[in-house]
């Protein structure tokens, strides 16, 4: 446990001694805005909630979050540390979770710092806050989902750009898995595996939190697919590490 968290630590403060900590956060935060304020019309509504905010979370995080997870395995591979990584008194699972933590942490500080638009909602009504306190918690999962997926893609090249768009590709099936033109074109191919798909896709899981619905199925899904994909995170990293 505490060599997990020693690796955790280590992470995190890698991502603030470089620039990329404050550019994924300017970056998340102004996007997030903009999205909100204009595309949501998170002013011009009437209606004191958040939900313009979190209809754009799992997209930004499509984008940004493969932007911090490719460089989490491949960097380590191309620059050869991976095996000192792991020739210390760790396990690679240790070793694996303490990264993913790290990252997780990383986004939920970006989640926090959007607190004004909870202050503003709250100033201009009386809007549920149990809601948006779901609607937060949804959206750290869905930041975990995706924080997993990348970490695997990671592991699997020593290329962050291929890193990059694997796992934006991946994270993006899983995100339009319930689209009704996808729904359509599968039902009507293989309708099991459109009906296989839609209970996989990830946006429809997120979408019960922003509306306040916190259920032990949704939990269960979130925490199944986060593990199956820090489960594949490491045996790539125990396939590819000497290569």
């Amino acid at each position: 446990m505490n060599a997990m968290l020693t690796i955790a630590g280590r992470e995190l403060r890698a991502y603030f001694a470089t620039p990329v900590a404050t550019v994924f956060i300017v970056i998340f935060l102004v996007l997030q805005g903009a999205l909100t304020v204009n595309l949501g019309q998170f002013f011009d509504r009437g209606i004191a909630d958040l939900n313009p905010f979190f209809t754009f979370i799992p997209w930004v995080f499509l984008l940004l979050i493969p932007a911090i997870t490719m460089r989490l395995w491949a960097e380590e591979r191309r620059l050869g540390t991976i095996e000192l990584l792991l020739t210390l008194p760790i396990t690679q699972t240790q070793a694996v979770l303490g990264k993913f933590l790290a990252a997780w942490a990383f986004c939920a500080i970006a989640l926090l710092l959007t607190f004004p638009f909870v202050i503003a909602v709250n100033i201009l009504g009386n809007p549920d806050n149990g809601v948006i306190a779901s609607g937060y918690l949804g959206s750290l999962l869905i930041a975990g989902a995706f924080l997993s997926v990348g970490a695997a893609m990671s592991a699997l090249t020593r290329n962050q750009v291929i890193a990059f768009v694997l796992a934006v590709a991946v994270c993006f099936i899983f995100a339009v898995a319930s689209n009704p033109i996808v729904n359509d074109f599968l039902s009507h191919t293989a309708p099991a595996l459109g009906e296989f798909t839609r209970r996989l896709a990830i946006t429809d899981r997120f979408a019960d939190f922003t509306r306040g619905l916190i259920s032990l199925r949704d939990v269960i899904y979130f925490v199944t697919f986060i593990g199956f994909f820090l489960f594949l995170n490491t045996v790539l990293v125990d396939q590819r590490k000497a290569d």
